[in-house]
């Protein structure tokens, strides 16, 4: 007969192996219990400050076309689902005026190599010399933009010509360019005589919440998107109603809701309006909140 097996050698019974499993169960949920929550509330955290993040981005690319708009050009329907304005990507100051120091401009003299090119506007002009240096060379095409008190006039075309040529201006007395546009009589623009550049690839802009109805998918998502839609020209009508989105960039998905306010009058002694747009998004049935308001300046 052979005799009992040395413990060293003894296997597990199905009851010790059946205790161990209903063992490690019982840890395994009580850590889940522990962990488990942790770990969504991670995932949420981190899903809302994604939303965050990317609103925030988008909000501050429209921050800035809204910062370099032109004076007035801001024009938003009464469905407060979007605006259009016209930024500009340079200006500076030109010479009102003939420079009468010894030397310099002789009386009666016309734009040449010898004599400098105030914008005069009594009558047409199609050169003037910028006494600013600008940080870009403006493309031929480009539009420069004088005096824009109302805002239409800017989409009329009453205050704008394009660009026919640039460069540095003849002497270092004149001014820092010379820039020869198509002959325009512009309005008598402030004191400070300024200008602005807008560039011919873009013209105006429209910023358009689309399918915001204040409801979520099933995945529950928003699902509206913010647009920015370029390069469609100027139109002279004021906007009645949002335009389509075709073509448009996107800037923005998952909103709920989106509300555009703009006051033209914000502080109207200072000439300063304000653009006040409010966001609600939804991820995952995750939701976050933005409101974001930017200080328009309207002095030509």
């Amino acid at each position: 007969m052979m005799g009992a097996r040395p413990a060293s050698q003894r296997g597990l019974t199905i009851i010790e192996l059946v205790v161990v499993m209903v063992l490690v169960a019982v840890v395994a949920a009580g850590v889940a219990s522990i962990v488990g929550p942790s770990v969504q509330s991670y995932g949420a955290v981190k899903l809302r400050a994604q939303m965050t993040d990317e609103a925030d981005t988008a909000v501050r690319r429209m921050v800035n076309d809204v910062q370099r708009a032109v004076p007035n050009s801001i024009r938003a329907p009464s469905t407060n689902k979007c605006f259009e304005l016209i930024p500009a990507v340079a200006g500076g100051r030109y010479r009102m005026a003939a420079d009468t120091s010894p030397g310099h401009d002789s009386a009666g003299c016309s734009p040449s190599t010898t004599c400098s090119a105030p914008l005069d506007t009594t009558q047409s002009t199609s050169v003037f010399d910028s006494l600013s240096a600008l940080p870009l060379t403006p493309a031929i095409g480009d539009w420069i933009v004088v005096n824009n008190q109302n805002s239409n006039d800017v989409y009329d075309g009453y205050n704008r010509s394009a660009i026919t040529g640039f460069a540095a201006a003849p002497a270092a007395w004149m001014g820092a360019h010379r820039i020869s546009i198509n002959a325009k009589q512009f309005s008598q623009g402030y004191d400070g005589g300024r200008y602005l550049v807008v560039p011919n690839n873009q013209r105006a802009v429209f910023y358009v919440c689309s399918g915001a109805d204040g409801s979520t998918d099933t995945a529950g998502n928003g699902k509206g998107v913010l647009y920015r839609l370029k390069n469609y020209g100027f139109n002279p009508t004021y906007p009645a109603a949002c335009p389509s989105v075709a073509g448009a960039d996107v800037i923005l998905k998952g909103i709920v809701n989106c509300t555009v306010t703009y006051n033209p009058n914000q502080g109207s002694t200072q000439q300063s309006g304000y653009l006040l747009l409010d966001l609600d998004l939804s991820r995952n049935a995750e939701a976050v909140h933005l409101t974001m308001g930017a200080h328009v300046s309207n002095a030509p």
